[in-house]
Parts: structure tokens; C-alpha cells; sequence
């Protein structure tokens, strides 16, 4: 899982790495130079796109989405309502990961009859980070669920 872990921060660095270069690069020939690469929009583009949804994904097993706990957070006194909560929310981000992952397909379906104008890549790469992540996300939802991982509270209020 580390090992994992460690590709995707990679990948996320490779990514912002890209896009650095990219942009910064055509802004400097765009200004210094009135030149510019053409091709500098659509691979920023792309790499964030790919971004978005690899750190999406990354940031689920460590607990770093959005969480609104508070009303679950009351129920920690009472197990087996705490469990029947934590199965209702780990179900609903199981369905949002199918239908994002069934549009996300379309999409992909979509885009694979169509290039991007400059770098000629399949447009099926745009949403197909989209339908990766959903994949991932709800197949990690699936280990929680049937392993019965408690909900995490820890998004208290950090202090520095």
C-alpha cells in the first residue's frame, strides 16, 4: 500500500511538475521571446485533469476529503447506531462513485472517436482519470464496508 502510495505522490509531483514547465515556459517565450509552444494549453490542461482525480484518489485512504461530522459524531456513544450511520455514508460514497464512474464512461466513449487539435491525443484522456478514481475510491469503500472500518473522526480543528 506505501509502495502505492508513493507511485501516486509521484505521479502528482510529475504532473505539477509538467504543468510548471509548461506554463511558465510558454509565458516566458509569450512575453520575452513573442513566440510561444502551442501545445502548452492542452498538456496543462490534460495534466490537470489527471492531477484533480489522482489527488482525489490519494487523498481517500488518509481520510483528507471534505467531512462533515458533527452529527455523526454524536452518535459515538451508541455503536450500533455509529455503524448503521457509517454504512449509510460509505453506501452513498458507493453511489456516487458509480455515477460518476457511469458518466465518466460515457465520456470516455465519447472522446475516443475525437483528437485533441494540437497534440492529437485521444480526448477519451480527459475523463478517463475521472473514471480511474471512481473505480479506486469505491473499490476502497468495498474493503471498509466488509472489513467494517470504523468512520474516521479525526477532523478536528488543527491548531498550529
Amino acid at each position: 500500500m506505501k509502495a502505492l502510495r508513493h507511485l501516486g505522490e509521484t505521479l502528482l509531483a510529475l504532473c505539477l511538475a509538467g504543468m510548471v514547465i509548461a506554463v511558465f515556459g510558454n509565458v516566458v517565450l509569450r512575453y520575452g521571446f513573442n513566440s510561444g509552444i502551442n501545445a502548452s494549453e492542452e498538456l496543462s490542461r490534460l495534466l490537470f485533469v489527471w492531477m484533480v482525480f489522482l489527488g482525489a484518489t490519494l487523498a481517500y485512504p488518509a481520510g483528507q476529503h471534505m467531512a462533515f461530522t458533527s452529527l455523526v459524531g454524536l452518535l459515538r456513544g451508541r455503536p450500533r447506531t455509529f455503524a448503521i450511520a457509517t454504512l449509510a455514508i460509505r453506501l452513498l460514497v458507493l453511489l456516487a462513485c458509480v455515477l460518476l464512474g457511469r458518466g465518466a464512461w460515457q465520456q470516455v466513449e465519447v472522446g475516443m472517436s475525437s483528437h485533441s487539435v494540437v497534440l492529437n491525443y485521444s480526448m477519451a484522456l480527459l475523463p478517463l482519470p475521472a473514471l480511474l478514481a471512481s473505480a479506486a475510491i469505491g473499490l476502497m469503500v468495498v474493503v471498509e464496508i466488509v472489513r467494517r472500518t470504523p468512520l474516521d473522526l479525526g477532523h478536528e480543528l488543527e491548531m498550529e
